[in-house]
């Protein structure tokens, strides 16, 4: 696995944080708490509520790792400047030359992108064209539809 920088906002930094806690400071302890009570019934071989508890038990604690893993390797973005030019936390208005159409895009990094609300991450083929021009730049994309050409109308 490739061990590379991802960028995260602030915001998100601070919601896996809080998704962490809760899972350390609610989950955890309501889970040991069902395993225990399932305990006491007696023949753990068949117990299905035991072994549902264990294996949540399980895959709570491979989560708490993972945002821990995502943590350390993140950096946060800071306050951006604008440029002009499209960077991390760039909200980037491109026409679709095709149609015509207007589409609104904000550049993030790969934790928080979101095609259906608008996120596209800076690594993916639309973002990473993206990346780096400026208002009035004519960017060619190649899509599983084809290739698309966008031209960039705002950066904000």
């Amino acid at each position: 696995m490739e061990d590379r920088t991802q960028y995260i906002s602030p915001e998100k930094a601070d919601e896996l944080k809080a998704e962490k806690k809760d899972l350390k400071e609610n989950k955890i302890p309501g889970l040991a708490k069902r395993i225990d009570e399932a305990r006491q019934m007696g023949d753990l071989s068949e117990n299905a509520e035991y072994h549902a508890a264990r294996e949540d038990l399980a895959w709570t604690q491979s989560r708490v790792k993972e945002i821990d893993s995502i943590l350390e390797r993140s950096t946060v973005l800071g306050v951006r400047k604008s440029t002009g030019n499209v960077t991390l936390g760039s909200i980037v208005t491109v026409k679709v030359l095709a149609t015509k159409k207007e589409r609104e895009y904000t550049i993030v990094g790969a934790q928080e992108a979101d095609p259906a609300a608008g996120k596209i991450s800076n690594e993916s083929p639309l973002g990473s064209a993206f990346f780096g021009k400026s208002k009035g730049d004519v960017v060619s994309v190649n899509l599983p539809a084809g290739v698309q050409e966008y031209e960039i109308v705002r950066v904000k």
